[in-house]
């Protein structure tokens, strides 16, 4: 009587193996149209109305996003045109221009000339703003809304969406589109703030300059604007800047210290500036300082410089590789006080859903990098010639080649010229020369001495040919030195 399992595995294994013969035809495995796949990733096939807000066009995805047509004549971009005198002007970002350069100019240019006197209550207030609202940058922004690392009840939304405009950084809407776009084209001319354009551009000289409509480039953001806050947010994005980030800071201090100016100074303006180029940083220090160690095919790095003055996102090497953990550091000595904000509010139980990587994923990766360099030093080192790029000698050869060259033995199957070694042996040239012209595997290997490792890597520069009848011998002494080869299709082919 056959056992139920048998009988299920024949069954099966006829099924899956088709009969070769005329008129079978071999079905194919359909592929991913690549063209659609690009319009889901962009979110084109959703229908989403438009959310607008005062700045319109201003807030700056317009330009980058909108599709021309590659059949129309078009004037030469403004962005690919040389510098010069007469068209400075016309390629600079003026918004962002104003307000990341000219207001925060002007805010140092009275701090420093000291017509605001500075007060000690309204610099410790401006330090305790910068850490309240920049922390909704990191956690809110970057880690909840443009890689959904975790989900917020509606109360910490509305505190990110409402003290997030104090930083000047854009919507939500604008803020998560754009850094969607980043990771999705990471290193390339679609990248809004490409590292490979040098350190300054991405840093803040990407905000200043017009961008090149050539590289337009869209993301789905169709959850955002599911998210009735952040259409909010994005709506009345104006009006809740100025409220958070000047008028807030201005009247808190004013009411509680009587210094309405210093409030709007240095808790406003000044804080202001410092907050938004800590948050530059991540897309320029973060991209060219530090250590890769889990993957080095794209710019993003991790160090701990940048950690410090962005809550945490300093760890980006990690981030890119594993971008909807909440975590940005998952040691417990490097500084990620985003990542202790998120799992503090998860704990009161206004965040949930949090996504975190396996272990087992992660460290795959660091095996992965760490091969890699591996191989990267190795090929940087003289391991001796290939054995498969080696000439094959019978034994005759071998006894022929020594009328001309007396210097030849035999290690492992593998003949070997010691002719600038004999001098340098460190049991002298008397033992040396005594292996000349003969077999040595059995006194290399332990019959004299066991020589060592460094001694295999001495020998294996020294290789000429491969006894055709030692050939197995060879190809597992070169095994046991880290050598890989297809032994069985060497054997064949010869």
């Amino acid at each position: 009587m056959l056992d139920d399992s048998s009988t299920k595995t024949e069954s099966f294994s006829k099924r899956s193996t088709p009969e070769v013969g005329a008129g079978v035809q071999q079905k194919k495995i359909p592929s991913v149209n690549t063209e659609q796949a690009n319009f889901v990733a962009a979110g084109l096939d959703k229908k989403t109305a438009r959310v607008v807000n005062g700045l319109g066009s201003l807030m700056g995805t317009k330009k980058m996003v909108d599709v021309q047509n590659s059949n129309s004549k078009v004037d030469i971009h403004i962005s690919e045109q040389p510098w010069t005198l007469n068209n400075w002007y016309l390629k600079l970002n003026w918004l962002n221009f104003v307000l990341v350069v000219l207001i925060p100019a002007a805010g140092f240019y009275v701090a420093f000339k000291q017509w605001i006197p500075i007060k000690r209550e309204t610099v410790l207030f401006a330090l305790f703003y910068y850490v309240y609202a920049g922390i909704t940058i990191t956690a809110g922004y970057h880690r909840l809304w443009a890689h959904r690392a975790y989900s917020a009840r509606w109360p910490l939304r509305l505190f990110f969406a409402f003290f997030g405009s104090a930083n000047v950084e854009g919507s939500i809407k604008w803020w998560g589109h754009s850094h969607r776009i980043h990771h999705r084209y990471t290193d390339t001319n679609k990248d809004p703030y490409d590292a490979r354009k040098g350190l300054w551009y991405s840093h803040m000289g990407w905000m200043l300059v017009k961008p090149n409509p050539k590289y337009k480039a869209r993301a789905d953001i169709s959850d955002l604007l599911e998210d009735p806050i952040v259409v909010f947010q994005h709506k009345h994005y104006i009006p809740l800047m100025f409220l958070s980030g000047f008028i807030l800071p201005c009247l808190v201090c004013g009411y509680f210290f009587d210094d309405y100016k210093g409030g709007f100074l240095y808790a406003g303006i000044i804080r202001i500036f410092l907050i938004q180029q800590a948050t530059f940083c991540i897309n320029s220090l973060a991209h060219y300082l530090g250590a890769q160690p889990f993957d080095n095919r794209r710019t993003p790095r991790d160090n701990w410089i940048t950690a410090l003055v962005t809550f945490g996102e300093g760890y980006h090497n990690f981030h890119h590789e594993f971008p909807s953990d909440y975590r940005n550091a998952i040691k417990w000595y490097q500084y990620d006080p985003t990542k202790i904000f998120i799992f503090v509010s998860y704990i009161f139980g206004l965040s949930y859903n949090l996504q975190k990587f396996s272990n087992n994923a992660i460290q795959i990766g660091i095996i992965q990098q760490k091969i890699k360099q591996i191989n990267k030093d190795k090929a940087a080192l003289n391991w001796g010639p290939r054995l498969i790029d080696l000439p094959i000698w019978k034994v005759q050869d071998f006894v022929d080649n020594l009328e001309t060259n007396p210097n030849l033995i035999v290690v492992s199957g593998i003949v070997h010229d010691i002719t600038n070694y004999i001098d340098r042996h460190p049991g002298g040239q008397k033992l040396i020369k005594e292996a000349r012209g003969k077999d040595a595997t059995s006194v290399f290997n332990g019959g004299v001495y066991n020589h060592s490792n460094a001694a295999n890597n001495v020998l294996a520069t020294m290789r000429v040919a491969m006894l055709e009848d030692n050939l197995p011998q060879a190809f597992k002494f070169a095994k046991r030195r880290g050598e890989v080869y297809d032994e069985g299709k060497f054997m064949k082919n010869l």
